[in-house]
């Protein structure tokens, strides 16, 4: 998330009154977000040794740590007995929830020419374009963008909170809710089916491009981008953080794990399981998901077993 206005290490200092401020730096902090989506400027939060790298590497200013380490060059370390949730008083004072009073928030702006089937919630600061049409029971959550000559079927959530939950060991509630200031943006001549679910980002943005057509119950996780002219048929499933590219192709009940990439032109066949980012311009399938062809030459052989067993216990030669 970047916030509207620039703010001072200082105003930082003082929300967040670390137990020891590491390094110095000489500018204004513009964002928050976490490790997945940092940008230049931003606050983000680290409380896990094997992300330390990770997060020392990208284009944090401030780091909201749990531990002294060394001097990292451009950046300060705030060392906090809980940089989590610091992290997360951050998230609710920039992006705090505001309740709706109506079906239509008086905020929200929505384009010439867009029909607003009854039923339809549309939350605060909402942003549609010209000629969409949202059908009935479909429900806007706060901040989304929606493109021009969109269409999203009855019944679809868009912009609902992000799957991110922090692990709390030794509290009553083990996990905490890592509160959500990104959004969902969909651009111009989408159509999204019924009953599906397209998470808003944690910190940074859910993307779905423009051309691209989902449909029914179908679910995008928080903060996965989704490229140009994609089509995703039934059931797919997304989880957070994926990136997949232009023209890509998934079949009814595909499942694809979280921070993945997946190439251009990508077609994964149905009932297939995504658990590794998958190169361009080819064709997969199976669980777990691999080149189309080898596993249908697998499958082949699968089917022969009974045959080659009884050849083998009769001591019968086999067949090429």
């Amino acid at each position: 998330m970047k916030f509207e206005k620039s703010i001072t290490i200082d105003w930082v200092k003082e929300f967040v009154k670390p137990k020891k401020i590491i390094g110095s730096i000489d500018k204004e902090i513009t964002g928050i977000n976490e490790v997945h989506k940092i940008t230049d400027g931003d606050i983000t939060f680290v409380n896990v040794a094997k992300y330390y790298d990770k997060t020392f590497e990208s284009d944090a200013a401030i780091v909201l740590i749990n531990e002294e380490t060394a001097e990292q060059e451009g950046k300060l370390l705030f060392v906090c007995d809980d940089p989590a949730g610091e992290f997360i008083k951050l998230s609710k004072h920039f992006r705090p929830f505001e309740s709706a009073s109506k079906a239509i928030s008086d905020s929200a702006e929505i384009g010439e020419g867009t029909i607003i089937q009854p039923n339809v919630f549309v939350g605060n600061h909402v942003k549609i374009g010209k000629n969409c049409i949202i059908h009935p029971g479909v429900s806007i959550y706060d901040h989304s963008i929606i493109g021009d000559n969109v269409i999203i079927q009855s019944n679809t959530v868009i912009g609902g909170d992000a799957f991110y939950f922090i692990r709390r060991n030794g509290k009553k509630l083990l996990y905490d809710k890592l509160e959500n200031t990104g959004r969902t943006i969909i651009h111009d001549d989408v159509e999204i089916g019924a009953c599906c679910t397209i998470d808003k980002g944690a910190s940074g943005d859910t993307i779905i491009g423009a051309g691209s057509k989902f449909d029914n119950y179908i679910h995008i996780g928080h903060g996965t981008v989704v490229g140009r002219n994609c089509l995703f048929a039934a059931q797919v499933g997304v989880a957070g953080k994926v990136n997949i590219g232009n023209n890509v192709i998934l079949y009814g009940q595909v499942g694809v794990s979280k921070d993945l990439d997946i190439g251009d032109n990508t077609i994964v066949l149905a009932k297939s399981g995504v658990g590794k980012s998958l190169p361009g311009g080819k064709v997969w399938f199976g669980i777990p998901v691999q080149d189309a062809k080898d596993k249908m030459e697998e499958l082949v052989w699968v089917k022969r077993i009974p045959e080659l067993w009884d050849k083998m216990k009769n001591g019968l030669e086999f067949d090429d």
